[in-house]
């Protein structure tokens, strides 16, 4: 598999039913986002107020909120046959299987899909294995059937509550016969673990269970996405005390972090419940009192300033995607990472053109650069800025003394030795 380092990860995984996935969602997700954003912080210093960011940053992460969920407001999607699904009866979910294969491949013939979308199915185990494998055999068959013979590009299929690693080996060899069946390319098909589990941190050896994960993969497994409530549910954490920030959690994906470094698998974060969902809602023919309206924006921005805080926790400990699981978490999701990069961009840029400069001079004198893993680090910060909108192409070449070739190469050793 080639190295994922430099591609593009996808900030954020929006989770929605797989019965209610329409061609359009996407769009229609980014519709309500920009709907809440402009009834619940219409201007740049209302939305700076509510998630504590400057005054002289909030204009800027305003602007490319708005651009983002006007130009592509979901960067990845996830048809759910799990939890988002409910609990229905086998030939009710078979038949959601092919309605929303047949809404993906309209999506993709009309281009309203977002650039990465996939499906999570049920669970491997003894109970479930049977009905996870066909729903998803029944997917890609009439995916395939319905685009003529290809999938759409970055599709997934996400495996949760992983107790065993005979089970991520199952879906391997499932993917073999379905390529096989559908005559797709060798290894096409993809895999995303959840990590909700202990097992998915310790096996029944005692042993890191995500490197054997990977392994029964054979190839195909691409992410590692943390399930934050099923994890501290099996670690007997209530429910009150079930959130991202929870120790446990920060044990478990440094794990995760340790397992994985170097590998080409990316790291996901996982949800936060706290939905910024207004408190009252109108009846017809009597709208709201001013009270009524003051709880709805009150209690929207606690939990856009609460979703806000568990992305840059996530951030901070170098986990820069994460799941999301209403509409108007999008205006929170894009603010937090905008923020997150713009204010720490003037500094990593002047680094960056300095590292470069003594880099070179150095292979010129014939000397040896020995830091280039710091050089590394600060490209690798402006290839996420720019492949998440936080800094456009435009900017690049001001901002790093880079081309857009150079920095998408991925590589600062190679960009340096380019420049002997």
């Amino acid at each position: 598999m080639a190295p994922q380092s430099h591609r593009r990860q996808p900030i954020h995984v929006v989770y929605g039913g797989a019965h209610l996935f329409k061609a359009d969602t996407a769009l229609r997700l980014g519709a309500t986002a920009l709907k809440v954003l402009d009834e619940y912080a219409a201007d740049a210093p209302t939305l700076g107020w509510v998630l504590g960011i400057p005054p002289d940053a909030a204009a800027r992460v305003y602007a490319r909120v708005r651009d983002k969920l006007q130009r592509e407001a979901v960067e990845d999607f996830r048809l759910d046959f799990e939890d988002g699904y409910g609990n229905r009866p086998d030939a009710e979910e078979y038949g959601h299987a092919e309605s929303a294969a047949v809404e993906v491949a309209a999506g993709a013939k009309n281009g309203t899909l977002p650039p990465f979308i996939g499906i999570r199915i049920k669970n491997l185990g003894e109970e479930l294995r049977d009905r996870a494998l066909r729903t998803a055999h029944l997917f890609i068959e009439r995916l395939v059937k319905e685009t003529g013979g290809a999938l759409p590009a970055n599709f997934v299929v996400t495996l949760p509550k992983i107790t065993a690693r005979s089970q991520v080996a199952a879906l391997a060899e499932a993917f073999d016969a379905i390529e096989s069946a559908q005559r797709l390319p060798a290894g096409s098909l993809r895999m995303e673990l959840m990590v909700e589990t202990p097992y998915s941190i310790f096996d029944d050896r005692g042993a890191v269970a995500l490197p054997s994960l990977v392994h029964e993969g054979r190839g195909r497994v691409v992410a590692a996405h943390f399930g934050t409530y099923d994890y501290t549910a099996s670690l007997g954490v209530t429910a009150a005390h079930q959130h991202m920030r929870h120790p446990v959690c920060d044990f478990a994906r440094g794990v995760m972090q340790v397992a994985l470094a170097g590998s080409d698998v990316w790291l996901s974060d996982g949800a936060t419940n706290v939905l910024p969902v207004a408190v009252h809602r109108a009846v017809q023919g009597q709208a709201l009192t001013p009270e009524q309206i003051a709880e709805n924006r009150s209690a929207i921005h606690r939990a856009w300033r609460h979703h806000y805080d568990d992305i840059r926790h996530s951030l901070t400990n170098a986990y820069y995607q994460g799941w999301d699981l209403h509409p108007a978490q999008l205006v929170t999701r894009y603010a937090a990472v905008y923020a997150f990069f713009l204010e720490s961009l003037d500094a990593a840029s002047e680094r960056l053109l300095n590292f470069i400069a003594k880099a070179a001079q150095a292979t010129l004198v014939g000397e040896i650069f020995d830091d280039a893993a710091t050089g590394q680090g600060l490209l690798n910060f402006f290839l996420r800025a720019l492949n998440c909108g936080a800094v456009p192409e435009e900017e690049i070449g001001r901002l790093t003394g880079l081309t857009l070739e150079e920095l998408r190469s991925g590589s600062f050793v190679k960009i340096v030795r380019g420049r002997r």
